[in-house]
Order: structure tokens, then C-alpha cells, then sequence
């Protein structure tokens, strides 16, 4: 906000302030030819009006109200780009990574700024840090199947993965299911852990430019026959003439990494499980443009002990009855 604009709402809102204060003190005064208590003259509905004064205190309020309002504007933020004398705020502004959010708690710490966000997030480490960290200790598969950690893990996962995920973490269009047996990365309590921790990054190159019109259809053709859809038998047949281009992260057999054992993260194609859209029309779109999904780390974040009971209920989810890897 400019200094111009800054200055224009706190003369608006002193302004106001002025204003209001000079009504409720003309007001007390009776300017009329008319002596307090009689008659005004008007009446309606067999209501009449009398010359009265505001009640006492009606009066009393509204002075309280302007003194509270001066003490405000004086020592909290409020007015343009007035920081107030406690320099109070809710939460710093302007951040884009965690790099400068550690920097910013730590600028308004040397500064003496007050802001009320990082000090919830002091309070609460304080609170329930220890909590987390008893919790911490346990095995992630003692814990998948302990009430009082899925409440924590349940608490966790609507507040951070939710937005992504779905509250009833079934996923939606590139975000992937994670009620199902399907894992690109593993489902072991380790694997899930990875996961949280460090993030993942897909990397589905484009391949339109080296396929083609044609060669897109035919493998999109391929693709579909291998989850058993019923496609046009000449299109697959020139699809998986060119399937070795995808076998480096798919495998030759289709069935993705896991299953080759690749580190790359790549889908089962064998299945009917997918992540973008199963239409002919989506997997074209996946081939010719490639899909580019991010799952960001949480380490930094939530910390390796809030991690690990998340852990717990990712892993809980999908195996809600047997304590099995």
C-alpha cells in the first residue's frame, strides 16, 4: 500500500471517529425551543414524542466505545500502514517458502514484533510435542492400528493432505487413492514414510512429437488392450511395436515399477487404476503433452515425529484389517 493511500484511510478514519463524537456531544445538549420531557409535537400511530435525552447509560457506552477505539487504533495495526505500538499482526505475510517463513519468525523474535500465529505454534509444540514424540517411539504398524494415534493421524491428514487427497482420501484426477492396494512407490509402513518425508516427483515425458497423430493413437490403442479393453486389434499391434520406448519405466510386460522392480514410479498399465483419466481421450492427452505430478516433502513441515503417525493412518487406510505388510 502506497503512503498516499495509507495516509487517506486514517484521515477517513479519524475523520469518522471526529465526527461521531461530535453527534453524540451535540446530542447531549437540547438546542430545541422545546423544555426536556415535554412534548415534540409529532405523533403516529398513537405514539408521541417526547424530548428526551439519550438514557445515561446509553451515553456512558458510547464515550467507553470511543476511548476503547483511540487506545485500539493507537496500539494495534489497523489503520493503512500503521503497525501500532505493540506491533501486533496475525501472521506474517507474504511468504513463498518455508526458507523465509523460518526467517521471517525469526526477524519479528529480534525485532519484538508480536505475532499471534507463531506464537499458537510455540504454545502448541509446547503442548503436544511431547504427545507426538511418545507416540514417535512406537512401531508405524503397532501404531496403524491404535485408536487414540489414528485420531492424531486423522487430525493430520484432513489438515495437510486433505486438499489433495480428499477427507475420505480417495483421491481425485492426479492425485492418487490411497484407500486402494495401489502404490506407485511401495505401500510398506518405510515406503509411505519415504514418501511423507522427502516428497516424490513424476516425470511423464511428452511423447507426441516422437509418436505422432498416429503413433499416439496406436499407443493409446496398446495401452487400453493391456487392461484388457476391447480396441482395434491392427492399431495395438503397431502400439506395442513401439512399446519399448515405455518399457525403460514400465516394463515390457506393462505392469510399472514395482513390479520390475524400477525406481522410476511408474503406473501398473495393466490394471484398471488410473491416475489421469482411463478414456481413450486422457491417456492420448498423458502421451502427447506427459504428466508432471508433485507430492511435496513434509519433513520441513510437520516435523519426522508428526510424519511418522501420519504414516500410521496412510498405511491404516488401506489395510484396515490385518496387521500384515
Amino acid at each position: 500500500m502506497t503512503s498516499f493511500w495509507s495516509g487517506w484511510i486514517i484521515v477517513l478514519t479519524l475523520a469518522c471517529l471526529v465526527v461521531c463524537f461530535g453527534l453524540l456531544v451535540w446530542n447531549l445538549k437540547n438546542y430545541t425551543h422545546v423544555e426536556e420531557g415535554e412534548s415534540m409535537g409529532h405523533t403516529f400511530d398513537g405514539i408521541e414524542e417526547l424530548n428526551n435525552p439519550l438514557p445515561k447509560w446509553w451515553t456512558y457506552m458510547f464515550f467507553v466505545v470511543f476511548i476503547w477505539s483511540a487506545i485500539y487504533l493507537i496500539f494495534m495495526p489497523g489503520m493503512g500502514t500503521w503497525e501500532g505500538l505493540f506491533k501486533w499482526t496475525s501472521s506474517n505475510q507474504g511468504i513463498k517458502s518455508l526458507a523465509e517463513s523460518a526467517q521471517a519468525v525469526e526477524t519479528n523474535r529480534a525485532e519484538g514484533k508480536y505475532v499471534q500465529l507463531d506464537v499458537e505454534n510455540v504454545k502448541a509444540e509446547e503442548r503436544f510435542g511431547p504427545v507426538f514424540e511418545q507416540f514417535a517411539k512406537r512401531d508405524i504398524l503397532d501404531l496403524a492400528y491404535d485408536t487414540d494415534a489414528l485420531k492424531v493421524g486423522q487430525r493430520l491428514f484432513i489438515q495437510n493432505c486433505s486438499q489433495c487427497h480428499g477427507s475420505d482420501a480417495r483421491g481425485q484426477t492426479g492425485f492418487p487413492d490411497l484407500t486402494d492396494k495401489d502404490w506407485l512407490y511401495g505401500g510398506t509402513p518405510a515406503q509411505i514414510k519415504e514418501t511423507l518425508l522427502y516428497g516424490r516427483k513424476a516425470a511423464m515425458p511428452p511423447w507426441g512429437a516422437a509418436l505422432g497423430e498416429d503413433g499416439v493413437k496406436h499407443m493409446t490403442a496398446y495401452v487400453l488392450s493391456l487392461s484388457g479393453r476391447k480396441v482395434n486389434d491392427k492399431d495395438a499391434a503397431a502400439g506395442k511395436a513401439k512399446f519399448a520406448m515405455c518399457a525403460a519405466c514400465h516394463g515390457m510386460d506393462g505392469k510399472g515399477s514395482l513390479a520390475n522392480n524400477l525406481p522410476m514410479g511408474a503406473p501398473d498399465l495393466t490394471d484398471n487404476i488410473w491416475l489421469y483419466g482411463g478414456s481413450a481421450g486422457a491417456i492420448e492427452a498423458t502421451l502427447e503433452n506427459g504428466r508432471n505430478g508433485v507430492m511435496p516433502a513434509w519433513k520441513d513441515i510437520l516435523g519426522e515425529d508428526k510424519v511418522h503417525i501420519l504414516t500410521a493412518y496412510v498405511y491404516r487406510l488401506s489395510n484396515p484389517e490385518s496387521k500384515e505388510n
